[in-house]
């Protein structure tokens, strides 16, 4: 992969279309800017997608941890490739681990887990966690954060 300087990337500074699907948004990179082992968590409260089968719309709280190798993702163009999903049908568990996926796929992290914390469909919450890569030692990485469904009790 080349290296993407500051002044090329498409997204970051300017006006941007949300886009139509997940595969036609375009995840950035950046250089990595520090030399220590580090985490980068990104979260994200108010995901939504549609359901493949009823395209009614569902919700997620997503909790993205990674420890970045050479290159670090562009956070605009993060938020819109999660924002892409909301007109996009798919199953809870193809959306946490295809995004997680995706991560990978574009910045090669050393670690990455995410967390698909999922608003109740039919009644039962359902959360996915998706990881890649074994944890750096002595990487420091906090709870996620969030608690289990409770509905109203």
């Amino acid at each position: 992969m080349t290296d993407i300087q500051y002044d090329k990337l498409g997204q970051l500074g300017s006006q941007t279309d949300m886009p139509k699907t997940p595969d036609a948004a375009k995840l950035e990179r950046v250089a990595n800017p520090a030399d220590a082992p580090y985490l980068i968590r990104f979260t994200c409260p108010e995901f939504t997608s549609l359901c493949p089968v009823t395209n009614q719309p569902d919700f997620a709280h997503l909790v993205i941890d990674y420890a970045p190798d050479k290159w670090i993702v562009e956070s605009k163009s993060l938020k819109l490739f999660l924002t892409s999903f909301r007109n996009h049908g798919d199953f809870h568990e193809a959306c946490t681990v295809g995004i997680g996926q995706r991560i990978i796929k574009e910045i090669e992290p050393l670690w990455l887990r995410i967390g698909g914390y999922w608003y109740p469909r039919g009644g039962i919450p359902i959360d996915v966690f998706y990881q890649y890569g074994v944890q750096p030692e002595g990487l420091w990485v906090p709870d996620q954060g969030v608690a289990p469904y409770r509905g109203r009790g």
